[in-house]
């Protein structure tokens, strides 16, 4: 099954709280939250579209003025689609659209137990840079991981030091 992508709109944000209930038990966005990312100056979003055009999965990258470094800041896949490439498709949309704007290094933060979002990560060559304690609402730890987007001719690629996984 395809599935569209295309940039988050305003009209998407009840779609998108509802993928954040559904996605995440602890630590999801509120539709305030939610409404202040998608008028974010420094932020972009992607929606993945069912064949109904009802959002299922999305994305949001944070950029900093004079960095080469771009956050992920959130990424789900609802429950039903996970499974179907859809969340290696979304990523590879989202890298693409933060290595467009100049980034080098996409970041991120993950749950230790979110063993499937970590796998993905993983297999799409995403480093661990370090651990996060008690990082989330709920007490729970995470991971840090890191991949680097693009190499600027003439200078050599050196990633990031590992922590283990």
């Amino acid at each position: 099954m395809t599935l569209l992508l295309r940039s988050a709109e305003a009209g998407d944000l009840k779609a998108l709280w509802c993928l954040e209930r559904a996605c995440f038990e602890h630590d999801g966005f509120s539709r305030r939250q939610l409404a202040h990312l998608l008028r974010r100056a420094n932020a972009r979003t992607l929606v993945l579209l069912d064949p109904a055009g009802t959002p299922c999965g999305y994305g949001t990258l944070l950029f900093r003025r004079n960095s080469r470094i771009v956050r992920l800041y959130s990424f789900c896949i609802h429950p039903a689609q996970r499974g179907g490439g859809h969340g290696r498709r979304m990523l590879t949309a989202l890298e693409e659209l933060a290595k467009e704007a100049g980034g080098e290094q996409l970041q991120l933060e993950v749950r230790a137990d979110n063993r499937a979002a970590i796998a993905l990560y993983r297999r799409m060559g995403y480093r661990a840079l370090g651990w996060l304690d008690s990082y989330y609402e709920d007490g729970c730890g995470g991971w840090k991981m890191s991949r680097r987007l693009q190499t600027p001719e003439g200078v050599e690629s050196v990633e990031p030091t590992s922590a283990s996984i």
